[in-house]
């Protein structure tokens, strides 16, 4: 009996696993070096919430079990974000407000970016691209960001949850 309930939920392991593919994927060298992405702890957590988001869209509304694992992934990368926190040497009292701080501004950018994405509103991702990566109003990497946003969308719109969950195929950067 304890041996179940302290066993692993399978999609919990598949959600990590997951959430390393996406955080794989957001450390992709040409990010950095063809698109400008400063190699900051900001900028790399903008690439993360990105990747993780369109895992996130994608997974949530194909069936109840895409739907827990998509939850699962998203709620790695928070625990994630905690982590990171903590390896900072930010100290257990403001490890609380800082989440807060970090959870609001994950939650606003998953909200726009998503429905920028459902919407085809390029120009509202390439603003909130251009403000969130580079810190800018406008940036000319941001439209090149903010196309390849739509076409992984489209990518993992077109693969079933278990190609997804084997290895998703994200698209490439246009140079």
């Amino acid at each position: 009996m304890f041996k179940s309930l302290f066993k692993a939920k399978p999609v919990h392991r598949e959600a990590l696993d997951l959430y390393a593919l996406a955080v794989e994927q957001a450390r992709q060298p040409v990010f950095y070096t063809t698109l400008g992405v400063e190699d900051r702890i900001d900028a790399r957590f903008e690439l993360y919430t990105l990747h993780v988001l369109l895992l996130y869209v994608r997974l949530r509304h194909d069936s109840p079990r895409s739907a827990e694992l998509a939850q699962a992934m998203f709620d790695h990368y928070v625990s994630a974000l905690d982590n990171v926190l903590r390896e900072l040497g930010v100290g257990d009292v403001s490890v609380g407000k800082k989440m807060r701080k970090l959870g609001e501004a994950l939650y606003g950018r998953m909200a726009s970016y998503e429905k920028a994405l459902s919407e085809f509103d390029l120009e509202t991702l390439k603003a909130g691209i251009a403000r969130n990566v580079y810190g800018q109003d406008d940036s000319e990497h941001a439209a090149v960001l903010a196309d390849y946003a739509f076409a992984c969308h489209a990518a993992l719109a077109s693969q079933t949850i278990a190609e997804i969950e084997r290895r998703p195929n994200w698209a490439q950067i246009s140079e």
